[in-house]
């Protein structure tokens, strides 16, 4: 079950659960689709994957070399080395399929000049384009008032989603993001 918050617009503030952002502050209100990175994500197991195999590898072929006095204890540690290894490709696993497996969702991100964000969800992305309207209404107008539900945004973690617009870059060298003069 999602939470709700309520979100408020009042006396020139925006109001998104116990956040307060001035209306002559807000400079972006938009919808978008928040979507895992599901191809980071596979791309990242294989790299752990083949780094994790690799370095057991090693040190196997290692103590094979060093195996010719044959102790029980290069056996020991060669035991350790490939559990270890195991249970490093199982927590990948497990950190690829929280990914793959997440949803996406439909959300209204309410961004400030500085660095703040706000991001709801609801059931409908219809509810969220009539709420980007509503806002962008209070901002011109900031008499009004307005007061709605809105759900809380449950994602496990940020860095598993594309937040943001996506630019496309043709051409260059050394490009850094900045426009110059």
């Amino acid at each position: 079950m999602q939470s709700t918050v309520n979100m408020v617009i009042s006396k020139r503030l925006l109001w998104v659960a116990g956040a307060a952002y001035p209306l002559h502050n807000i400079a972006r209100v938009y919808t978008f689709l928040l979507q895992p990175r599901r191809g980071e994500a596979v791309a990242r197991f294989l790299k752990r994957l083949v780094i994790t195999l690799s370095v057991a590898l090693g040190f196997t072929f290692l103590m094979g070399l060093v195996r010719f006095g044959a102790s029980e204890e290069l056996e020991g540690w060669l035991t350790l080395v490939w559990w270890v290894a195991v249970l490093t490709i199982v927590w990948a696993l497990v950190d690829m399929l929280i990914v793959v497996f997440s949803k996406s969702h439909h959300v209204l991100a309410v961004e400030s000049n500085g660095r703040s964000t706000a991001l709801v969800t609801a059931p409908d992305p219809a509810t969220l384009h009539q709420l980007v309207q509503s806002i962008a209404h209070a901002i011109e107008h900031p008499d009004t008032e307005l007061q709605v539900r809105v759900e809380r945004l449950m994602i496990g973690s940020p860095s598993n989603y594309y937040f943001g617009d996506t630019v496309n870059m043709y051409g260059g060298q050394g490009n850094v993001g900045m426009m110059a003069p």
